[in-house]
Order: structure tokens, then sequence, then C-alpha cells
């Protein structure tokens, strides 16, 4: 990759997120984080407005706009691919929301990519899929979204029951199942619950604030040092 075309895609980056790593850039552009130090440099030199947090990461300022630009035709089967795994295995709203977004980028596309959006050759079958597991997750997205304890009846891998209160943090999908990442008052530690054991969800009416050492990025940090594979460092 020419190092302008480089430039080009870091901003990209940046203006579609609140906060992005030197770590993150340089694993999705294949560089080393000296690189992109040296191109954050570059970039502010420049004139671009980019704000830089010792240890948290960079942003785009919220001041700074660059024209809408159009896709190419790898976005455009990449976004079609990505809608479809959603319409496959996400929730019933998310499968909603993912087919108004793809009818959305089809309206925006001239007649040749509306083409390529429509003869995309990328499929995610659903017919085996259980239903069930969907409408959990749009559950579980609510409870998180409200902050929210919820009461997990779980089934483990070795069939055993038991009752949870845990505060949902998030959910992960990992090609064929999907789970919650949680805080679970019973162990007083983080715990994953697969959405597919689940037997019912309550909600529970309580809602917790964030509290250090049991957040999502609490952990992730935990889950990085369990599989040595702490990139905690921006």
């Amino acid at each position: 990759m020419r190092r302008a075309d480089r430039l080009f895609e870091i901003v990209q980056y940046l203006r579609g997120r609140r906060l992005t790593t030197a770590r993150q850039l340089s694993e999705w552009l294949e560089v080393s984080e000296r690189s992109i130090y040296r191109d954050m440099a570059d970039l502010l030199a420049s004139g671009v407005p980019i704000e830089a947090e010792a240890g948290v990461g960079y942003r785009l300022s919220s001041s700074y706009d660059l024209p809408p630009l159009m896709f190419n035709y790898d976005e455009i089967e990449s976004l079609v691919a990505g809608a479809r795994m959603v319409q496959a295995w996400g929730s019933p709203q998310l499968k909603k929301a993912a087919g108004l977004a793809l009818a959305k980028i089809a309206g925006a596309l001239p007649k040749d990519k509306r083409i390529v959006l429509e003869r995309t050759p990328l499929f995610a079958p659903d017919f085996f899929i259980d239903k069930t597991v969907g409408e959990r997750l749009d559950v579980m997205r609510a409870a998180i979204q409200k902050r929210e304890v919820v009461q997990l009846d779980y089934t483990d891998m070795k069939g055993k029951n038991s009752l949870r209160m845990v505060r949902p943090l998030a959910c992960a999908f990992w090609g064929g199942t999907w789970s919650l990442e949680s805080w679970c008052e019973l162990r007083n530690d983080f715990r994953n619950f697969r959405l597919d054991r689940i037997q019912t969800v309550v909600l529970s009416g309580r809602r917790f604030v964030d509290e250090p050492g049991k957040t999502y990025a609490d952990f992730l940090r935990q889950m990085r040092r369990e599989t040595g594979n702490d990139t905690s460092r921006s």
C-alpha cells in the first residue's frame, strides 16, 4: 500500500470511531506502530485535527469533515455479506435493521454498483438456526443498554442448572454461537453464558453502574492476560 493511501485510510478509520489506538491501526494496516506514530505526526503537520490522549488512543475532532465517499466493489460485497450474516444469526430487531440498511445503501449507489450489491454471491443460510437464540439476543441487547441486572436460568455443558444474577456487559458471536459476557454476582467474577444454553431470562428491574474492576474493558483485559494476548497499551 502506498503511504498516501495509508494516510487516507487512517483518517477513514478515525472518522468512524470514537477512539482508536496505534496498536489497532498497525494491525489493520499491517505496519509497525512506529510507522503509525510517524503517520500521525505527518497528518497533524498537514492540518488534520487529530486529538491524542496518552494510553487511550486517537480521535478525529468533531469539527473536521470530509465529503461522502463512494464504496468500491470489495466494500459493497463486505457490507452485503455482513448484513446477510446479521439477518441469519442476529436477533429479530437486528435482522430488520440489516435489511433496511441494505436498502438505504442500494438507494445511494449508482446503477452499476447497485447491481453488484444485488448479485453478490455471498450468503448466510438461516434455515437450521434456532430462532429463540435471536429472541434472547434482543432481550440481552435491551438489558445491556439499560444497564439492568438479569436473572438467568442456565444449563452448563455438563447439563447442570443454576440461577444466576448477572450484570450484562456485551454479547459476542463465535461463528455459530452467541455468548453473553457478564459480571456474575453469584461467583463475584466475570462469566460467559452461551445464549443457546439459557433456559429463561428475567429482567430484574434493578439497574447497575460501572464499577472499577467490573466493566467490559476489565473483562477484556482479564481475557487477554489469561490467553497471553495483552494488547492494553496504545
